[in-house]
């Protein structure tokens, strides 16, 4: 936990925490206090509230690329109050409005919503060393989850104490006060030498594309398991322990971003949800709600760390030029994870039983982690090296392994006796040629590696792994 106290005790570090968490835990419960409204104000069913919270989502998913554009030339106090004024817009006019237009003003108020996430993210990434970070960022994967566990609960609670209207009035209220608390502490987002806004094709490679996919899977996953939850309790006549599964949920996650944190080296992002999915597909095999809350802590266990890793891995793959950008495509996939997996689970459900909604969001999270692992790769080492070798007698894996990087010149790989058989490279016009020999014996055999010289510039790129 020293870790953590070291973060918190950054300048500037825990007030931003903490009215992060307002905003966010409002931000939360906003689709929640409109279906709210929809369902007993306005006294129309699932299906129309759906609507209204379906385009909120969809505006943020199209919103946060291009607030974080727009951070990223014009800075984020700006950004931070324009939207907090359009949020105060939306909420004073929700109680008066006909239904009919709630759902073109719950996109644009998605479209112009608070950017607490990509800011704090931001910040995060400005105010910690490369040491530090992953432990910052699951700071804010713990902050997130406990967002989730509040922001609902609170928003079904209070419309059924007062009236869901001015529920939605309050949540409101927060969204706004926690963007005017984010533009009065205006973090710097960038240290004074990171200068400059690079062109988007120069970071939004294979590696950053195959983040954001497994940032979709996460949100697929998750969402997913929310309504298989439902559908199994259901089943079993056991829905109203619904809320103490998802509470198991949130605090299994927690424990688990703090423990992951705490540990001296990362794991792999794809390694993380493939686990996370692993782990969920079985989880409908169990029957009555203890068994479901025990099948699903390893799904919890899972969440925190696997949502930090993805935080983290776009912070390195982004340059500071493009931060907001960046941390707005993440929201977006994250988004549109949110919003995909519920139907897909759903579906499954439908045809098969409430486990298959389990085994459908987990081969999701699997998928996409699959996806991550393998992306990168086919636009990275091994299919487009610079020294081309041949497979071994074996069949094994390539002999040498170069990503190329325009600019970037590093040492020549050093074969080894093993690598007999390697041919890299051809005496040609540019004149340089690397050959080995095919039938090494005695005391060729036993020759120290030899160093083939390199004709291009080229290095070996760990980065070619997406984490």
């Amino acid at each position: 936990m020293t870790g953590y106290r070291q973060i918190l005790a950054l300048p500037g570090m825990a007030p931003l925490f903490a009215v992060s968490f307002l905003a966010r835990t409002a931000i939360t419960a906003d689709a929640m206090a409109l279906t709210m409204y929809v369902v007993l104000d306005l006294d129309l069913g699932y299906a129309a509230a759906g609507g209204v919270a379906a385009a909120l989502t969809a505006g943020l998913a199209v919103g946060g690329p291009l607030l974080g554009r727009v951070i990223d030339r014009r800075g984020a106090r700006g950004v931070l109050l324009g939207t907090a004024g359009a949020q105060a817009v939306f909420w004073l006019g929700v109680p008066v409005l006909p239904y009919a237009a709630l759902p073109a003003a719950a996109f644009g108020a998605g479209l112009l919503m608070v950017p607490a996430q990509s800011v704090t993210r931001q910040a995060i990434t400005a105010a910690t060393g490369a040491g530090q970070r992953r432990a910052a960022f699951v700071l804010e994967s713990v902050q997130g989850e406990l967002s989730y566990l509040v922001g609902p609960a609170a928003v079904v609670a209070g419309a059924a104490a007062w009236s869901p209207g001015v529920v939605a009035w309050a949540v409101g209220a927060l969204i706004v006060a926690g963007g005017a608390g984010l533009a009065v502490l205006d973090p710097p987002l960038r240290t004074p030498e990171e200068e400059g806004a690079p062109a988007r094709r120069k970071w939004l490679d294979a590696r950053m594309v195959a983040v954001l996919v497994m940032a979709l899977g996460a949100n697929t996953l998750l969402g997913g398991v929310d309504i298989a939850v439902v559908a199994a309790l259901e089943e079993a006549g056991q829905v109203s322990w619904a809320a103490g599964v998802v509470v198991v949920l949130g605090v299994t996650s927690v424990g688990g971003g703090l423990t992951y944190g705490a540990l001296d080296r990362p794991l792999p992002t794809w390694v993380l949800l493939g686990a996370l999915g692993l782990v969920t597909m079985p989880v409908g095999l169990a029957h009555g709600w203890p068994w479901l809350a025990v099948a699903a802590v390893g799904t919890g266990l899972l969440t925190a760390p696997t949502m930090s890793a993805v935080a983290d891995a776009v912070s390195r793959l982004a340059p500071a030029g493009a931060r907001g950008a960046a941390t707005g495509l993440q929201s977006a996939a994250l988004s549109a994870g949110f919003t995909l997996g519920a139907p897909l689970a759903g579906a499954v459900i439908d045809v098969t039983a409430p486990a298959g909604g389990f085994a459908a969001a987990g081969l999701a999270g699997l998928a996409a982690a699959v996806i991550g692992w393998l992306l990168p790769r086919l636009r990275g080492c091994c299919r487009t090296p610079v020294v081309r070798a041949e497979r071994g007698r074996r069949g094994g894996r390539c002999v040498l392994s170069a990503c190329a990087v325009p600019g970037h010149v590093a040492e020549p790989p050093v074969l080894g006796r093993r690598a007999a058989r390697v041919r890299a490279g051809r005496r040609g016009a540019d004149g340089g040629s690397a050959t080995a020999s095919e039938h090494g014996k005695g005391d060729a055999a036993r020759r120290p590696p030899r160093t083939v010289p390199v004709t291009q510039p080229y290095t070996r790129q760990p980065s070619c792994r997406a984490r």
